[in-house]
C-alpha cells in the first residue's frame, strides 16, 4: 500500500516539475531528506515549531536532512511501541532498549547495519567502543547504534550530607550494609522517622553482578559478571546478596526503612538516605535537587560492570523498510559527533530553554524541555551546565574502568522456554517486593520463592540456558 502512494506521488512530483521546467525553473536535485524519529519522554514540546526552525536549516546545510520527532509519552509508550513496530507503520529511527531490541530483531523490524556502519559512518564506529557494538550484536550483526553514556552500570549510597555530618558519620567509609546499619541507627535515633526511604524496588540492585546477564528477562536466573565457569544460576541464593538483605530486614524490622515500602512508588520525595545507579556528579546536578536535598553526596557501592543489559538501555535503531538508511546514518553519526546538534536534542531551544555562556557552558532558563536526553545519544558532546562541569569526564572514566561481563555479546533464545519464563517470571514478580524491601526474612522467603520456581519449570530454563552457552565457550 505505501509503495503505490510513493509511487503516485513521484509521478505527481514529476509532472508538476515537468511544468516548472516548461517555465524555466529547474528542480534541485539534492532535495532534502525528512527522516522521522520516534523517541519516548514527556511527550511533544509545547515549542517544537521553534525548535524544528533552528535545527532543521543547521541539519540541511550539513547532511541534507530535516527531522520530523514523535515524542510519545511515558504512559503510552509500550502501547505505541507495539503499533509502530507490529503494524508496519513507517519511521526512520526508533528508541529502543533492553526490553524489546532482541525481539524486534527477531521480527524483522530493525535494519541489519553491520555492513553500512563503517561504510557511511566510520566516525561514529570508530567513537563507540568496540565492547559495546558487541553488546548490541544479536547473531553477530549490529542492529542498533548504542547511546555512548553511563552504558555501564554503578551503584552509589546517596545521602544527606549535613545530616551525616550532624551525627559524625564518615560517609566514604559506609560501603556496605553493615556499616550502613548502624550509621542510619544513629540517624533514626536522632531524627526519628525512616532515613532509609524505598520504593516498591527494594535494594533489587543488589542483583547488579548478575544484571540478566542472559538475557533472559528473569532476575531469577543468571550466571555472575566475573565467572569464567559460566554457570547457570538462581542469583537470589547468592550468599553475598542474602547476607545484605539480612541487614535490610533489620532495617525493616527497626523501622528504619519506611514500612510501606512494598507498595511505595518512585515518586521524589525528601530522602535522608537512599540508593540509585549512575555517577557521584549526579548527587549535584540530579539527585540533590530532585529529591529536596541541598548537600547531597553520593558513594560508590560495589563494582562498575558492563554488560549487554547496561548498553542496551538506549539504541537507535532504523527501520527494516527504511528508505534512506545512509542519511538516517549521517544523522545519527552528527548527533554523536556535533556538540550543537546534541545540544538542541537534550536542552531544547536556545534562547527558551537554554542559553550558552562566554565559557561554553550552558545554563538552563526552565525545566520545560519534554525530549528525554538519556534515549538521543551520548553524552560525551553535550556541553556541560555551568556550575556542574567534569560529570561527562567521570562517566566517560567509570566506562572505561568497568569490567566487562563474561556474557557480553550472548543472548538466550528463549523460544523453547517461553512458557516456563512467563511462570517463573510470575513467581519473582509476586515476591520481589517483600524480598528486597525486608519486609520479610530472606533466608525464610527464598525457600519458598525456590520451591514456586521449581514448579513453575525453573530447572528446564536453566538447563536450556546451560546449554545455549556452553556451546559458546
Amino acid at each position: 500500500m505505501k509503495k503505490k502512494k510513493v509511487l503516485a506521488m513521484t509521478l505527481s512530483a514529476a509532472m508538476a516539475l515537468g511544468a516548472f521546467g516548461a517555465m524555466g525553473v529547474t528542480a534541485s536535485a539534492d532535495d532534502v531528506v525528512t527522516l522521522k524519529w520516534v523517541q519516548v519522554g514527556n511527550g511533544m514540546p509545547e515549542n517544537y515549531d521553534a525548535w524544528l526552525e533552528q535545527i532543521n536549516p543547521y541539519l540541511e546545510e550539513k547532511i541534507g536532512v530535516n527531522l520530523d520527532m514523535e515524542i510519545v509519552p511515558w504512559g503510552d509508550w509500550e502501547n505505541r511501541r507495539s503499533v509502530i513496530t507490529n503494524s508496519g507503520e513507517y519511521f526512520d529511527i526508533l528508541f529502543t532498549d533492553q526490553t524489546r531490541y532482541s525481539s524486534e530483531v527477531a521480527t524483522g523490524v530493525l535494519m541489519d547495519l553491520t555492513e553500512l556502519l563503517p561504510e557511511v559512518a566510520p566516525e561514529l564506529y570508530s567513537f563507540i567502543p568496540e565492547d559495546y557494538w558487541k553488546a548490541v550484536s544479536v547473531n553477530g550483526s549490529i542492529y542498533g547504534v548504542p547511546s555512548y553514556k553511563d552504558s555501564s552500570v554503578t551503584q552509589y549510597f546517596i545521602w544527606d550530607k549535613d545530616i551525616a555530618d550532624k551525627y559524625e558519620i564518615d560517609i566514604q567509609s559506609v560501603t556496605d550494609f553493615d556499616s550502613l546499619y548502624e550509621a542510619l541507627t544513629k540517624i533514626k535515633e536522632g531524627e526519628g522517622g525512616s532515613p532509609y526511604y524505598m520504593s516498591k524496588n527494594g535494594a533489587d540492585f543488589l542483583v547488579t553482578n548478575y544484571f540478566d546477564q542472559l538475557g533472559a528477562g528473569l532476575s531469577a536466573l543468571g550466571i555472575r559478571y566475573d565467572d569464567e565457569t559460566k554457570t547457570v544460576v538462581n542469583p537470589l541464593e547468592d550468599e553475598e546478596l542474602l547476607s545484605a538483605l539480612d541487614v535490610v530486614h533489620k532495617m525493616y524490622v527497626d523501622g528504619i526503612i519506611n514500612g510501606d515500602a512494598p507498595t511505595a512508588d518512585d515518586s521524589n520525595k525528601y530522602r535522608t538516605f537512599f540508593t540509585a545507579q549512575g555517577w557521584s556528579g549526579a548527587a549535584k546536578s540530579t539527585w540533590g535537587p530532585n529529591n529536596g536535598i541541598a548537600n547531597c553526596e553520593a558513594v560508590q557501592y560495589g563494582e562498575t560492570i558492563v554488560s549487554n543489559t547496561t548498553v542496551r538501555g538506549s539504541i537507535s535503531a532504523i527501520y527494516s523498510g527504511c528508505e534512506h538508511p545512509e542519511k538516517a546514518l549521517e544523522l545519527l553519526q552528527l548527533v554523536n559527533t556535533d556538540s550543537k546538534v546534541r545540544d538542541w536534542l537534550y536542552y531544547g531551544v536556545e534562547g527558551e530553554n537554554f542559553e550558552y555562556n562566554e565559557d561554553g557552558t550552558v545554563t538552563r532558563l526552565n525545566s520545560d524541555w519534554s525530549m528525554a536526553g538519556y534515549t538521543q545519544g551520548t553524552f560525551f558532546d553535550v556541553s556541560d551546565i555551568q556550575g556542574q562541569e567534569g560529570q561527562w569526564e567521570e562517566v566517560k572514566a567509570l566506562n572505561e574502568a568497568a569490567t566487562p561481563s563474561a556474557m557480553l555479546g550472548f543472548d538466550m533464545d528463549t523460544s523453547k522456554v517461553e512458557t516456563e519464563l512467563a511462570n517463573c517470571r510470575a513467581v519473582y514478580e509476586k515476591y520481589k517486593s517483600e524480598f528486597f524491601t525486608g519486609a520479610q526474612d530472606p533466608r525464610e522467603l527464598i525457600e519458598t520463592i525456590k520451591s514456586e520456581l521449581d514448579a513453575a519449570g525453573w530447572e528446564t530454563i536453566r538447563a536450556e540456558a546451560q546449554a545455549q552457552v556452553d556451546a559458546t565457550k
